[in-house]
C-alpha cells in the first residue's frame, strides 16, 4: 500500500494522502517549497495611484466648473433683480415718457432704461384710450468673456390719448 494512491470519489487524492507524499522540507517529494507572499506588486500600486490621480483631477475639474457656473448664475440673478427694480421704478422715480434714463452703477452693474411709444396694431390703435409705452431695462456687467447683460421688456400704459 505504500506505493499505491487512494482516491476519493471525485478522483482526487485526499488532503491527508497528499501530506504523506511531501518530503521533509514541506515541498512535494522533498523539494523546497516556495512561499507565496500576499500583497500587491509595485506595478499594481503604480497603476492604482495613476487611476486615483486621474479620478481626482477629473473631480476637481467638475467641481471647479460647477462653482463657476453657480457664480455666473448668482450674478445673472442679481442682474435680473436690478432690471426688475428699474422697471418697477418707471412711473414713480422715473417718469413714463419717451427717452433714455441711466444712473450710477449698482452692485457693480450698469443699468439703462429705454422708454418709447408702443405701436399698436391699426385695428386697436383707433380705440386705445391710453398711450402704451414699451419699457426696456438693461443691466450689464463686465466679465472675463466680455460684457454680459440682461434685458427685460414690458408695456406700460401712460397718459390718456387726446
Amino acid at each position: 500500500m505504500s506505493g499505491s494512491r487512494i482516491m476519493n470519489g471525485s478522483g482526487r487524492q485526499s488532503g491527508r494522502q497528499r501530506r504523506q507524499h511531501q518530503g521533509p522540507q514541506g515541498g512535494p517529494q522533498g523539494g523546497p517549497q516556495k512561499a507565496r507572499q500576499g500583497g500587491f506588486s509595485l506595478l499594481e500600486v503604480l497603476v492604482a495611484f495613476a487611476v486615483l490621480a486621474l479620478s481626482l483631477g477629473l473631480l476637481l475639474q467638475i467641481f471647479s466648473k460647477a462653482m463657476s457656473t453657480a457664480a455666473i448664475g448668482e450674478t445673472y440673478s442679481r442682474a435680473v433683480a436690478l432690471a426688475e427694480a428699474k422697471l418697477d421704478a418707471v412711473g414713480t422715480d422715473v417718469p413714463l415718457e419717451e427717452g433714455v434714463h441711466s444712473g450710477d452703477p449698482e452692485a457693480g452693474m450698469d443699468w439703462i432704461i429705454h422708454i418709447e411709444p408702443y405701436q399698436l396694431p391699426d385695428w386697436l390703435a383707433e380705440s386705445a384710450p391710453l398711450q402704451p409705452y414699451q419699457v426696456t431695462a438693461v443691466a450689464s456687467w463686465p466679465s472675463a468673456r466680455g460684457t454680459r447683460r440682461v434685458m427685460l421688456r414690458t408695456v406700460r400704459l401712460g397718459e390718456p390719448l387726446l
